[in-house]
């Protein structure tokens, strides 16, 4: 599993003509998932995203989870995170999970967050999205639960 985690003072995702999920600050997380993936790979994910020490403490540190901070996360299917562009100019995208594996792991991960107490928001998975954020530091993490980087 991959995912593009970013901190965010407010998103929210419009997806079949309606908004599907909408949050305050917290944690927009992108999240692909590949052929293979398994629940320990589900695990990494959930755990680090979990704990991320990305928001500022009283001394303007980033010491703090998003569940220490009061956020929410609003979680986004996308397949494209498993393209492999690094042969010519059209990325592959044969490392995706099959949608209905994938769909699986995503709505897991998403009650596997909200178990840790942590609010969460989500998309509408396989279809057309627009995802809206205000970024907040900038602060941008790229997780992938086999450690390729």
């Amino acid at each position: 599993m991959r995912a593009v985690v970013q901190r965010v003072s407010c998103a929210h995702v419009d997806a079949e003509g309606r908004t599907t999920g909408r949050i305050g600050p917290g944690l927009l997380v992108l999240l692909g998932v590949e052929r293979g993936d398994s629940d320990a790979d589900l695990e990494y994910i959930v755990g680090k995203v979990a704990e991320l020490r990305v928001f500022s403490d009283g001394q303007g540190k980033m010491n703090l989870s998003v569940t220490q901070a009061g956020g929410a996360i609003l979680l986004i299917s996308q397949f494209t995170l498993a393209g492999d562009a690094r042969k010519g100019r059209r990325p592959d995208f044969g490392a995706a999970a099959p949608p209905e594996e994938a769909r699986s792991l995503y709505e897991l991960t998403a009650t596997r967050l909200r178990e840790r107490g942590i609010p969460v928001e989500t998309g509408c998975f396989g279809a057309m999205m627009a995802v809206y954020m205000a970024g907040d530091g900038p602060v941008t993490i790229l997780l992938d639960s086999r450690k390729n980087f």
